[in-house]
């Protein structure tokens, strides 16, 4: 192959965000079985799958005037809080697992831009072909200091819950890549 198109290839996979080892092939990324590592591939995607679920969502609608930017996902937490008392007795091993992780957005609007800080709470599981999301609730931050939180809300069909799914998905299609 020619050294020009060679470099040609090799650019036009960095600008598509694709990585290719000696021989031109695509690195693609197995889905993990462990659960801090796919949290934290997932966490370092979740704000570009966010706000394409987010852009694609004001296509439709473009009477809204502030509209949310997810700028970073992070800081898991996995230490589940303990529902076994607050459920009936299982007929099936439970093996779905939480995991806590913080966004940082910013909702913009004709006038100015805020920052807030959201709070998640997502429940996956395990299947024979990958994760699944099973749960996401959803509290926002206090918008006034010393303000009451708000309640957890599901938020398995906004932006960040879908986005989850979306990423879910691609991760166990094994399209994504290093």
């Amino acid at each position: 192959m020619k050294p020009w198109l060679l470099g040609l290839l090799l650019l036009l996979n960095l600008i598509m965000g694709e990585r290719v080892d000696a021989e031109n092939k695509i690195i693609r990324l197995a889905c993990p079985s462990d659960l801090e590592t796919l949290m934290t591939l997932m966490l370092k995607d979740l704000p570009s799958y966010a706000n394409r679920v987010t852009q694609r969502a004001r296509r439709g609608d473009r009477t809204v005037d502030a509209y949310n930017h997810v700028i970073i996902a992070g800081r898991p937490e996995f230490e589940p809080l303990p529902l076994t008392n607050l459920q009936y007795q299982p007929v099936l091993a439970d093996q779905t697992q939480q995991v806590f992780f913080t966004t940082l957005e910013r909702q913009y609007s004709r006038e100015e831009a805020i920052e807030l800080q959201n709070y998640y709470w997502l429940f996956l599981t395990p299947s024979s072909d990958g994760w699944r999301s099973v749960l996401l609730f959803s509290q926002l931050a206090d918008l006034q200091q010393g303000d009451p939180p708000l309640p957890p809300q599901d938020a398995s069909n906004g932006a960040i819950g879908q986005a989850i799914s979306l990423w879910l998905k691609d991760c166990r299609a094994g399209v994504l890549t290093q």
